[in-house]
């Protein structure tokens, strides 16, 4: 049977092949290159020992390599808003704060956001409140006592 290891190479190379085009963040290319030598080597040698060496050391050598590519270039950047900055800190309400009616507004370190309350009590203009969390682009704030 020397097509036997021909066949697991292949096999693997198409299974890393198919995990990689599944999943999106690089996951199993280094294998499939690994495994693609392998295959290449069997045309070569007999000596599943050297294959098995091949499969390890290029896949290996991949990882090395591209991964740190791979994270600069794939992984999607995040940009820091210092948003979450707000939290805790006191607002001036300038449009009332009605849950029931999605209505009001709060000025903070001199930006007007959309806001809702804690609550479900009104909150009239002019009053100061408290920011809690920040909702996609509206705070939650709470009346302050």
């Amino acid at each position: 049977m020397p097509w036997l290891p021909s066949m697991v190479w292949l096999v693997l190379l198409v299974v890393f092949a198919i995990v990689e085009a599944v999943t999106v963040g690089l996951a199993s290319v280094w294998f499939a290159a690994g495994a693609l030598v392998a295959l290449l080597a069997t045309f070569f040698t007999d000596n599943i020992w050297i294959q098995i060496f091949l499969f390890v050391a290029v896949s290996a050598a991949a990882l090395a390599a591209l991964r740190p590519l791979a994270k600069k270039y794939v992984t999607p950047k995040q940009v820091a808003t210092n948003a979450d900055r707000v939290i805790g800190r006191e607002a001036v309400v300038t449009e009332d704060i009605d849950n029931l009616k999605a209505t009001g507004a709060v000025k903070i370190f001199g930006v007007l956001w959309s806001a809702r309350g804690a609550e479900d009590t009104p909150i009239p203009a002019g009053s100061t409140v408290i920011v809690k969390e920040i909702d996609g682009v509206k705070l939650i704030v709470s009346k302050k006592n």
